[in-house]
């Protein structure tokens, strides 16, 4: 069985060692991770690129502004973001969207910066990564006018209608270890709903750990146990699951892997 883990942190705020938790991805069944790199303030975007540069083999970059942090970005960090997103190696732009459930950006601000990243991507010919929480409507909104028909939606956790509504506009739906909870219902008709070739997998490290882990770390050798549990409401052997999603991970992002 081959897995991309399609979206995780790998800070080292959060991993000391990153290289013992690659090798239990790797040991895992885990070929390639795409790991976000996120601004977390001016001028400071974390290590998510010298990381994937030290593991050129198993990781791809993504750059974007997070909307919790869209107020902080400055128009030189727009500028960094711009240059950076260009470079070969950088996969996608993002994660970017709309967060109405903390609210930590002003929604008008939230809405600007991300309309700005979508013209970046829609430019540079990349994929987006989007965030979006208690937002569809609008990021629906903004995804249309922006003209965008290549990303995805990392950590899916809305219903059918939202899930139809991105994947008309030609977005991937990607899953967290969320769809294993309980009382997750209406998320799990909306992976029953979703075509098998639109359907990611991601860990979203170091958040949301899939059952058995919930309430640890989570790391993208995790990942594993979310192909199961999507395997299980597709009706379809986890292997068919796992050949399903890499193939439309390395789709998306052009990647290359074993």
């Amino acid at each position: 069985m081959r897995l991309i883990d399609a979206h995780c942190h790998l800070e080292s705020a959060d991993y000391a060692e990153v290289a013992p938790v690659l090798a239990r991805a790797r040991a895992a069944g885990v070929v390639h991770a795409m790991v976000v790199g996120q601004f977390q303030g001016p001028g400071d975007w974390g290590n998510a690129l010298e990381i994937a540069a030290a593991y050129p083999d198993f990781l791809s970059p993504t750059l974007g502004i997070h909307p919790h942090e869209a107020a902080r970005a400055t128009e030189e960090d727009f500028v960094t973001l711009e240059r950076t997103c260009a470079r070969s190696e950088v996969r996608a732009v993002g994660e970017a969207g709309l967060d109405y459930y903390y609210d930590r950006s002003p929604r008008d601000v939230q809405a600007e910066v991300f309309r700005r990243q979508c013209a970046l991507a829609r430019s540079l010919g990349k994929p987006l990564v989007v965030h979006v929480r208690d937002a569809h409507e609008d990021c629906e909104a903004i995804l249309r006018e922006a003209g965008l028909q290549r990303g995805v939606i990392h950590c899916f956790t809305g219903d059918t209608a939202a899930a139809r509504r991105y994947l008309d506009l030609g977005f991937h739906i990607s899953l967290s270890g969320v769809v294993t909870y309980k009382k997750t219902e209406a998320l799990q008709d909306a992976v029953r709903f979703t075509p098998l070739d639109r359907l990611m997998v991601e860990t979203d490290s170091p958040f949301l750990a899939p059952v058995p882990y919930r309430g640890r770390k989570n790391e993208p050798a995790h990942v594993v146990e979310t192909a199961r549990k999507v395997a299980e409401l597709k009706a379809i052997p986890v292997e068919e699951l796992a050949a399903a999603t890499t193939a439309a991970t390395v789709g998306l992002f052009g990647l290359r892997v074993p």
